[in-house]
């Protein structure tokens, strides 16, 4: 059984899906991106893989690089 991990990044205008450690589409919004996120996770589902998907909350330091600042 594989894994499927999927983390949400971005800032306040522009959205990814980090998949397998490379940062994937151009999505306006977190909700989009999630979305996007859910998509592929089901097909992973599907496939018998484990399955997570991370959202950074509002008050995150995470960037779009996954770096977290001080």
């Amino acid at each position: 059984m594989g894994k499927a991990y999927y983390d949400i990044v971005g800032t306040d205008d522009s959205w990814g899906v980090r998949h397998d450690n490379d940062p994937v589409g151009d999505y306006a919004s977190k909700e989009a991106a999630f979305e996007a996120a859910v998509l592929a996770a089901t097909n992973a589902i599907k496939f018998g893989h484990e399955v997570r998907i991370t959202v950074p909350g509002s008050d995150s330091s995470e960037t779009a690089l996954g770096v977290v600042t001080n």
